[in-house]
């Protein structure tokens, strides 16, 4: 493992322990050379599969791309980074453990929409726009409406209670 500050590649393992998720091994690490410590994940390598796009092209599955629209949908929202890691974690398992060599952006776009429909209705309504490429005003405005209509019935069930 090269070292990140020197590039050395003589370093040490000081620690070694499981991760929190249980799904990797975190290793402290300190450089023979310069002294400094860093730390080092190890995974099982998996197998990823291909995303299918709305144009039929084919493209490596990115987390990094998916991360970053849905950061960009939870800009300046009360939603933690490490809610979305564990959200992004956890749906690259799901698509690992279905065993599929191909998925559609579509499905991941469902997926993810899920997702911030249930964590943040400004965030959903961001990433939607996007995502479903609203033709006009209209086909916004009919999305707003269902969202305005499913918290209204959200609050009514929870005053019931």
């Amino acid at each position: 493992m090269k070292c990140p500050f020197c590039n050395q590649l003589e370093n040490r393992v000081i620690d070694s322990r499981l991760s929190k998720d249980g799904h990797a091994i975190r290793r402290r690490r300190e450089c023979s050379d310069c002294s400094r410590r860093f730390t080092t994940y190890e995974k099982v390598e998996t197998t990823i599969p291909m995303v299918i796009k709305k144009d039929g092209r084919r493209e490596q599955f990115d987390r990094e791309k998916m991360k970053s629209g849905i950061l960009k949908a939870c800009q300046k929202r009360s939603v933690s980074i490490d809610e979305i890691e564990r959200f992004v974690d956890d749906l690259e398992r799901k698509i690992q453990e279905q065993g599929e060599r191909e998925i559609s952006s579509q499905e991941l776009g469902e997926r993810i929409m899920d997702y911030l429909h249930d964590l943040d209705d400004v965030a959903y309504v961001r990433f939607a726009s996007v995502y479903r490429s609203f033709k006009d005003l209209k086909e916004f405005m009919a999305e707003l409406q269902d969202l305005i209509h499913e918290d209204s019935k959200r609050r009514h069930k929870r005053d019931d209670k």
